[in-house]
């Protein structure tokens, strides 16, 4: 009889786990690649057409002020799987930098409490993955075409155009998952990285559209000495062969390592679109601002174009989970790794602390706990996002994970988050941008350059939103560099970053 009973009680606790994880949440994360918040539609876009990357915004929540802790690519994606900044997760800039697969992350708590998990396409952190029950991911950077994926089997080339592919493995490897088991995608997306490379059923799309060129194109970084040294202007730092594939002659362009990587019908698409807008330049011989002004509209359609496909792809996620009945019950969460340059200060590329790039786009749904079309206010970072989470998924949050769950804020639109965000950029090499960490309240941002320069900046974003005047030496902002750096302080202490710390307490203005 009572080994009866024992059976009986097994069979009820096998059912009741089996509801519990049904009832767990699924989670898919899409993450772009310096996708710009100022080229989506529901950010404000005049020019974007993302319907599918709106979507999100129409059926969830589009947050307003989210950001970084470093923009850049690896070390942004260090973040988001481990919860920490990048003094504590290790990946610090991707020149130096060898990310521990070994160390904790998200999706190793969500795979113990039962979750399948994956990541397909970029995360440019080696490939020697931890956590995942599957992946297949970009080798380093990735390429537009024919790109080259590894996996636990190892590496092989896929013929076809990276965002479809991507997209391909993604469902295929959702087709593969048991209705009764919850599951975490993280779906990696090359576009729109430099070199800005379009799927060709996307040539032409906004040839014709009369771009503005932003107020601060043409920048003179008074009062701002690391921009005056960076090397990211489209003017004077955008190659023309490379980035715009403006080549002399064919036998140039195809001599170009992404025109190797593509096959006959490939080049000869790229040919025939490319070829006779550089034989158009050629009859202008622009110079000067004309030129700049060619190469930033050029910037746009290309970076525009790119991202079109990228959309297009999100949207057959998007159309794959109604399909199969998983809208629900399923996290989706779009976000960049960091935000991108298009034309402000003359720029394109990422990195600095300044809103372009320090912001990212930040979109999230998650049926019945997410209000449509809902717009929240509270200041994120992307280390937030995994606490986040585990919370939803009701797994314990590990406490070394420096983020905060923002659960409270999706329960109380109003509610707020963080007072200040902490920002601290390692890199000091491609682009010549000086390495910098910094505070940013509600008004004021306060950055403090060192290695390359070292110097302050402090900027009252009431009065200049653009960033273009530096107020740290003005005596009327005296009181107010006092209580930014006491705010500094505070978060570099609150976040253990000893690096910035006796950075800070060196006095370099006696």
């Amino acid at each position: 009889m009572l080994k009866k009973y024992i059976i009986l009680y097994l069979a009820l606790l096998s059912v009741n786990y089996s509801l519990l994880a049904q009832k767990r949440p699924n989670v898919v994360i899409i993450v772009s690649d310096d996708h710009a918040y100022q080229t989506i539609g529901a950010y404000g876009s005049k020019y974007a057409k993302t319907p599918n990357i709106d979507r999100i915004a129409n059926e969830g929540a589009l947050f307003s002020h989210a950001y970084v802790n470093n923009s850049i690519c690896g070390p942004s994606r260090a973040t988001l799987l481990t919860g920490k900044y990048s003094h504590k997760n290790g990946f610090r800039d991707n020149e130096t930098s060898e990310f521990d697969f070994s160390q904790d992350s998200f999706v190793k708590q969500l795979q113990s409490a039962g979750y399948n998990t994956a990541w397909v396409g970029k995360i440019h952190l080696g490939e020697k993955l931890q956590g995942f029950n599957y992946f297949d991911v970009l080798v380093g950077q990735g390429t537009y075409f024919n790109p080259v994926f590894s996996r636990k089997e190892g590496r092989e080339l896929t013929e076809g155009y990276v965002s479809s592919i991507i997209t391909d493995k993604a469902l295929g490897w959702l087709d593969q998952q048991e209705s009764t088991e919850p599951f975490c995608l993280v779906l990696g997306h090359k576009a729109t990285h430099r070199t800005w490379m379009p799927d060709p059923q996307d040539f032409g799309k906004f040839d014709s559209v009369d771009f503005e060129i932003p107020a601060t194109f043409y920048d003179d970084y008074a009062s701002r000495d690391a921009a005056k040294q960076q090397e990211m202007s489209i003017d004077k730092d955008m190659l023309m062969g490379y980035d715009l594939k403006m080549f002399p002659t064919l036998e140039a362009m195809m001599a170009d390592g992404n025109f190797k990587r593509m096959n006959p019908e490939q080049r000869d698409k790229y040919i025939a679109y490319y070829r006779p807008i550089y034989q158009e330049l050629e009859s202008k011989k622009l110079t000067g601002k004309a030129l700049a002004e060619w190469k930033f509209k050029r910037y746009m359609i290309d970076y525009l174009n790119t991202a079109e496909s990228m959309d297009r792809n999100i949207g057959r996620v998007l159309d794959y989970l109604e399909e199969k009945n998983l809208t629900d019950n399923t996290i989706v969460i779009y976000l960049s790794d960091q935000g991108f340059y298009m034309g402000e200060h003359g720029w394109f590329d990422k990195r600095w602390m300044y809103e372009e790039s320090f912001r990212t786009p930040f979109l999230m749904k998650y049926p019945g706990k997410i209000k449509p079309h809902s717009t929240l206010s509270a200041k994120v970072v992307n280390a937030d996002i995994a606490p986040t989470l585990l919370e939803l998924a009701s797994v314990k949050v590990p406490v070394d994970m420096q983020g905060k769950s923002f659960v409270h804020v999706l329960n109380k639109p109003n509610s707020e988050h963080r007072k200040n965000l902490f920002y601290h950029y390692f890199e000091n090499g491609e682009h010549a941008v000086s390495p910098h960490f910094g505070v940013a309240d509600d008004r004021y941002k306060l950055i403090r350059y060192y290695k390359r320069v070292e110097n302050w900046e402090l900027f009252d974003m009431k009065q200049d939103p653009r960033e273009m005047h530096n107020v740290y030496s003005d005596p009327s902002y005296k009181n107010i560099v006092k209580k930014m750096k006491k705010k500094l302080l505070n978060e570099i202490e609150s976040f253990d970053d000893q690096e910035a710390k006796a950075i800070f307490l060196t006095d370099i203005e006696n």
